[in-house]
Protein backbone atom coordinates (compact mmCIF):
# COMPACT_ATOMS: atom_id res chain seq x y z
CA UNK A 1 0.00 0.00 0.00
CA UNK A 2 1.36 3.16 -1.07
CA UNK A 3 1.37 6.10 1.79
CA UNK A 4 2.04 9.64 1.58
CA UNK A 5 2.48 11.10 4.97
CA UNK A 6 3.06 15.17 4.78
CA UNK A 7 4.46 17.30 7.90
CA UNK A 8 5.67 20.88 9.18
CA UNK A 9 2.34 22.71 8.29
CA UNK A 10 1.63 25.31 10.61
CA UNK A 11 0.81 28.92 11.29
CA UNK A 12 3.83 31.47 10.42
CA UNK A 13 4.11 35.13 10.11
CA UNK A 14 4.05 37.01 6.75
CA UNK A 15 8.11 36.78 6.07
CA UNK A 16 8.84 33.85 8.20
CA UNK A 17 9.46 30.34 7.08
CA UNK A 18 8.42 26.92 7.33
CA UNK A 19 9.77 23.39 5.76
CA UNK A 20 7.31 20.56 4.66
CA UNK A 21 8.51 17.19 4.91
CA UNK A 22 7.03 13.99 2.99
CA UNK A 23 7.71 10.09 3.61
CA UNK A 24 6.62 8.03 0.74
CA UNK A 25 5.78 4.07 1.19
CA UNK A 26 5.22 1.16 -0.86
CA UNK A 27 6.90 1.91 -3.69
CA UNK A 28 9.84 2.39 -5.14
CA UNK A 29 10.68 6.55 -4.19
CA UNK A 30 13.68 6.89 -5.98
CA UNK A 31 12.30 6.25 -9.56
CA UNK A 32 9.36 8.59 -8.61
CA UNK A 33 8.23 12.30 -9.69
CA UNK A 34 7.34 13.72 -6.77
CA UNK A 35 5.58 16.74 -6.80
CA UNK A 36 4.44 19.46 -4.07
CA UNK A 37 0.75 21.15 -5.09
CA UNK A 38 -1.49 23.31 -2.64
CA UNK A 39 -5.14 24.34 -2.80
CA UNK A 40 -6.08 27.48 -1.35
CA UNK A 41 -9.90 27.74 -0.16
CA UNK A 42 -12.17 28.29 -2.96
CA UNK A 43 -8.77 27.90 -5.39
CA UNK A 44 -7.77 24.96 -8.05
CA UNK A 45 -5.08 23.08 -7.46
CA UNK A 46 -1.45 24.49 -7.72
CA UNK A 47 1.07 23.05 -8.48
CA UNK A 48 4.03 24.28 -6.17
CA UNK A 49 7.15 22.68 -7.84
CA UNK A 50 7.94 18.94 -8.58
CA UNK A 51 11.66 16.65 -8.79
CA UNK A 52 12.60 13.70 -10.61
CA UNK A 53 13.92 10.59 -9.38
CA UNK A 54 17.83 11.83 -9.75
CA UNK A 55 17.15 15.26 -8.35
CA UNK A 56 16.42 17.50 -11.47
CA UNK A 57 13.83 19.92 -10.60
CA UNK A 58 10.87 19.52 -13.18
CA UNK A 59 9.42 23.32 -12.28
CA UNK A 60 8.45 26.16 -9.74
CA UNK A 61 5.12 27.67 -9.85
CA UNK A 62 5.39 31.20 -10.82
CA UNK A 63 4.11 32.19 -7.66
CA UNK A 64 6.62 30.57 -5.40
CA UNK A 65 10.06 30.85 -7.80
CA UNK A 66 13.13 32.45 -5.79
CA UNK A 67 11.54 31.90 -2.18
CA UNK A 68 10.21 27.84 -2.04
CA UNK A 69 13.14 25.36 -2.74
CA UNK A 70 12.13 21.49 -3.15
CA UNK A 71 14.57 18.50 -2.66
CA UNK A 72 14.76 15.21 -1.77
CA UNK A 73 16.66 12.46 -0.07
CA UNK A 74 16.54 8.97 -1.99
CA UNK A 75 17.68 7.31 1.27
CA UNK A 76 14.86 8.22 3.23
CA UNK A 77 12.16 8.23 1.12
CA UNK A 78 11.44 11.64 1.78
CA UNK A 79 10.70 15.20 -0.07
CA UNK A 80 11.16 18.34 1.41
CA UNK A 81 10.02 21.65 0.69
CA UNK A 82 11.37 24.89 2.05
CA UNK A 83 9.70 27.60 2.27
CA UNK A 84 10.90 31.36 2.29
CA UNK A 85 9.30 34.96 2.53
CA UNK A 86 6.28 33.59 3.34
CA UNK A 87 3.05 35.54 2.10
CA UNK A 88 -0.17 35.71 2.85
CA UNK A 89 -1.39 34.14 -0.20
CA UNK A 90 0.80 31.13 0.40
CA UNK A 91 -1.82 30.27 2.96
CA UNK A 92 -2.93 26.56 1.40
CA UNK A 93 -3.38 22.95 2.24
CA UNK A 94 0.23 21.56 0.37
CA UNK A 95 -0.47 18.14 -1.10
CA UNK A 96 2.71 15.82 -1.88
CA UNK A 97 2.34 13.92 -4.75
CA UNK A 98 4.12 10.99 -6.29
CA UNK A 99 3.84 9.96 -10.08
CA UNK A 100 5.47 6.34 -10.65
CA UNK A 101 4.49 3.98 -14.00
CA UNK A 102 1.38 6.32 -14.76
CA UNK A 103 -0.07 6.10 -11.32
CA UNK A 104 -1.02 8.82 -9.04
CA UNK A 105 -0.51 8.60 -5.23
CA UNK A 106 -1.42 11.97 -2.99
CA UNK A 107 -0.82 12.60 0.62
CA UNK A 108 -3.76 14.21 3.07
CA UNK A 109 -2.08 17.45 3.30
CA UNK A 110 -1.00 20.07 5.73
CA UNK A 111 -2.42 22.91 6.18
CA UNK A 112 0.02 26.30 6.00
CA UNK A 113 -1.32 29.80 7.62
CA UNK A 114 0.62 33.01 6.77
CA UNK A 115 -0.81 35.74 9.42
CA UNK A 116 0.06 38.17 11.66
Amino acid sequence: QVQLVESGGGLVQPGGSLRLSCVVSGLTFSDSVMRWYRQAPGKQHELVAGIRGGGDIIAYGDSVKGRFTISRDNAKNMVYLQMNSLKPEDTAVYYCHAWLMCAHYWGVGTQVTVSS
